[in-house]
């Protein structure tokens, strides 16, 4: 599957509905974010149910500013509308793909349970 850019406008039934997406916040001028961008790519193919996705913070700083994202590139994963993963850096290859590995194995139900328990 294509990577998906995300705006203000498709950023909610984008995570709404799909149960796996990740996405990466960047921005043009940012180096790391330009040599993490074909990492991105090629990861993304090979893994063709879920969605990978891209905010350009400088086009939609509202949803920079939502996510309370400081530092770009930002990863983060929702799995059934729940952030999963939510960090700043680009990843080697090997470790993004492995984070993707990870993130899917997952059970939803004991995540849910976590929060719950955060929550009270």
């Amino acid at each position: 599957m294509a990577v998906v850019e995300l705006q203000e406008s498709n950023f909610e039934s984008t995570v709404t509905g799909n149960d796996f997406v990740v996405v990466d916040f960047w921005a043009p001028w940012c180096g790391p974010c330009r040599s993490f961008a074909p990492t991105y790519e090629k990861v993304s193919d090979e893994f063709p149910n879920i969605v990978f996705a891209k905010v350009n913070t400088e086009q939609e700083q509202s949803v920079a500013s939502h996510f309370q994202i400081r530092s770009i590139p930002t990863l983060m994963i929702f799995r059934e509308q729940i952030i999963v993963y939510s960090e700043a850096g680009a990843l080697p290859e090997s470790a993004f793909r492995e984070l993707v590995k990870k993130a899917s194995e997952l059970d939803m139900d004991e995540v849910r349970k976590q929060v719950q328990a955060e929550q009270k």
